[in-house]
């Protein structure tokens, strides 16, 4: 049981649904549920040494081990207990970053510790999804609202602090950054195509901002583009045509393609969205993926 304590308001479950955290490999084989659980859990990732999963919950951030027998446990994330579900590790293992409420990025230790904001633009909100191979730069949407419009931009910043380099111009909805094993593209999903508001695809980008391309072209909804730790395949979110954002409580299916953007295949079919697969979740080895489907209660 995740315990709780008064905060702002966040989403919670529905009565009787359930959050499942799943792991499933690339070839077919039906996946495992290794924890469920009635209160709202997010956006799984692995530690680089493959022995633990990361997942939010309640603004925290908890560890797991990969087959359910050890955990959840608490990491320590003093003073920001507002995170999101937009964290990730360092390749090192040693850091975990994290997007807390006020919009700004943290640095926590990955065994815990006292969390340290690393961003400082104020005008700017920092949705953190990628980190580049060596460690040493982050990527992340970037989000501002302006009058009615919100804007989002793909951008990307030192993972010491520093300056941030703009990778599209805001001219259209973009989320959900992360770069390639080999650090020479970042994948993300954008409304650059798109002929009716939602309609987001999956891109890929070079860090300077050259060279966009896109990699799916259906009629569906397609989100947070994960690749797999050896460049080949990539791992994706795709919702019903007409699906606006990336809301929760969908039909979805947990997709998987090419690195070019072939051979798309289905991996599993479920009710989720927000939450499920927000953030890197291959294990390490490349064998298995996590992500969290939310089961309604039976009619």
């Amino acid at each position: 049981m995740i315990s709780r304590r008064p905060r702002h308001p966040v989403r919670r479950l529905l009565p009787g649904q359930t959050a499942e955290l799943c792991i499933i490999a690339p070839d077919g084989t039906p996946p495992a549920v290794i924890w469920s659980t009635n209160d709202l859990i997010e956006a799984p990732n692995w530690t680089p040494d493959g022995a633990s999963l990361v997942f939010n919950a309640d603004g925290r951030l908890w560890r797991i081990a990969p087959d359910g027998g050890d955990g959840p446990t608490r990491i320590a994330t003093t003073p920001a207990e507002d995170l999101n579900n937009d964290h990730l590790l360092s390749p090192d293992g040693t850091t975990i970053y994290a997007s807390a409420g006020d919009g700004h990025i943290q640095a926590i230790p990955a065994t815990g510790g006292r969390a340290t904001r690393i961003s400082h633009d104020d005008r700017w909100h920092h949705y953190l999804h990628g980190i580049s191979p060596d460690g040493a730069t982050l990527a992340y949407v970037a989000l501002h609202h302006d009058g009615d419009r919100t804007v989002t931009r793909i951008a990307t910043m030192p993972a010491a602090g520093g300056d941030t380099t703009f990778l599209t111009d805001g001219a259209c909805p973009v989320d959900g950054p992360e770069y390639t094993p080999d650090g020479q593209h970042i994948l993300f999903n954008g409304e650059q195509a798109a002929t009716r508001p939602g309609h987001a695809q999956i891109f890929r980008i070079r860090p300077d901002g050259t060279d966009l391309t896109q990699l799916t072209h259906d009629a569906r909804v397609n989100w947070f583009p994960h690749p797999a730790p050896d460049g080949r395949t990539i791992a994706y979110l795709s919702y019903p045509e007409g699906t606006q954002g990336h809301p929760a409580d969908h039909d979805v299916s947990l997709r998987l393609m090419a690195a070019d953007g072939s051979d798309i295949r289905d991996l599993d079919r479920f009710n989720g969205g927000q939450g499920t697969i927000n953030v890197a979740s291959w294990s390490p080895d490349g064998h298995r993926l996590a992500y969290v489907r939310y089961p309604r209660a039976p009619a």
